[in-house]
């Protein structure tokens, strides 16, 4: 009988995280499983245990890696601001611009609130986003005006996902110059 060979799939591990973040969109944490992720990673249910201690372990490294993701962008957009004015500018496409806030990273985000509220380690997670998001608004506006724009482009985010009319860019525009006075 020849030895077992061993697949060699050096994606494995990122193609499971990026597989938890999609069986998160669709079934919730709740809903969420080593079986459904497997087959959405198309990977053997063993998989998952070999390279994760557990559930709780790969929803912590998969939320690390939505935070990580959207948190680079967002610094991305703010670092490319060189004005204020600018700066105020990337702020409302931050709210308004679906590129920035899709949907799925919108309803993952809920998730992550959710599952933080209960979770240290996510806790610890969504901290660290958050101070990435202020530090990146600090490059521009006072630590204080920095931590309002932080929870004002949340919550217009929030609402913008719910609100059969949701706030425009001018609105959001007004708010922010308002904030950022």
């Amino acid at each position: 009988m020849p030895p077992a060979t061993r697949r060699h799939d050096p994606d494995r591990r990122a193609r499971i995280l990026r597989a938890t973040l999609d069986t998160i969109a669709e079934h919730g944490v709740a809903g969420t499983t080593h079986r459904r992720i497997a087959a959405a990673a198309d990977v053997p249910l063993g998989s998952m245990t070999y390279h994760f201690a557990g559930l709780d372990d790969l929803l912590t490294e998969a939320f690390t890696l939505l935070a990580d993701t959207v948190s680079a962008r967002f610094t991305e957009r703010l670092a490319a601001a060189r004005t204020r004015t600018e700066a105020c500018e990337a702020v409302v496409d931050l709210v308004v611009d679906e590129s920035w806030a899709d949907p799925r990273n919108l309803l993952l985000s809920y998730e992550l609130y959710a599952y933080a509220a209960r979770v240290p380690a996510l806790r610890r997670v969504m901290q660290g986003w958050m101070g990435r998001s202020r530090a990146a608004l600090e490059q521009h506006f006072a630590p204080e005006t920095a931590r309002a724009l932080d929870a004002m482009i949340e919550g217009l985010t929030i609402h913008r996902s719910v609100d059969p009319r949701p706030a425009d860019r001018e609105e959001v525009r007004a708010i922010v110059d308002r904030l950022a006075e």
